[in-house]
């Protein structure tokens, strides 16, 4: 197995917010580089692809577990300009930052009580973060919360944990309880088709009621 595979499934590892921010600090330099030389992943500009169909290019938008930064500059590139970025890894964020496509920068970790205003974003997007030993489920309460009505959810989200890991009881109970209501949802893609081609995701874009 190559470094870079073995760094992904040690992430992937992870038990807890303080080890899992750890293992991306520490991968943080080599981050966009391994993504796209050993794993060709392509999650970034799927999704911004979903994005640009039901977001305004004048909008406040949240990156929500922005990394270093790959999906900011597939926005930034679609014409975006007011755009914050969100991670537990304050190494990560650095990354980021270096790239000047962010107005701000925050370290939280989703799962719990987010430091946002209510209704404070446009939009959010979050790619890469409903995965294995990643975010649970429950954090889409918190970014409902802080998107304002009318407002999009744009997410990623391995097929394989769409039901073990109470993804689809979560989104169908916010769309019940009148949260949002489903705009797209696309067919399964493989992200990572050069790394990890046994990988599907789906783009999911819900809008906030």
């Amino acid at each position: 197995m190559q470094e870079s595979h073995k760094r992904v499934q040690w992430v992937y590892e992870s038990t807890n917010d303080k080890e899992l921010e750890d293992r991306y600090d520490q991968w943080a330099a080599d981050y966009d580089n391994d993504l796209a030389e050993e794993f060709a992943w392509n999650a970034p500009q799927n999704a911004t692809d979903v994005f640009i169909k039901h977001v305004d290019k004048q909008a406040h938008i949240l990156d929500a577990g922005a990394g270093t930064g790959l999906v900011g500059e597939c926005l930034v590139s679609a014409g975006y300009k007011d755009l914050a970025a969100m991670d537990l890894s304050k190494g990560m964020l650095d990354e980021a930052e270096s790239k000047n496509l962010y107005n701000a920068f925050h370290q939280m970790a989703l799962g719990g009580d987010l430091d946002f205003s209510t209704d404070e974003f446009d939009a959010v997007i979050s790619v890469g973060v409903f995965t294995q030993g990643h975010a649970p489920a429950n954090s889409l309460d918190e970014l409902a919360r802080i998107t304002k009505p009318g407002g999009l959810i744009v997410f990623s989200l391995r097929v394989d944990t769409y039901e073990p890991a109470g993804f689809k009881k979560q989104q169908t109970g916010m769309e019940e309880a009148g949260v949002w209501e489903l705009a797209e949802m696309t067919d399964q893609y493989q992200p990572l088709p050069k790394g990890e081609p046994e990988v599907w995701h789906r783009i999911w874009a819900y809008k906030i009621k």
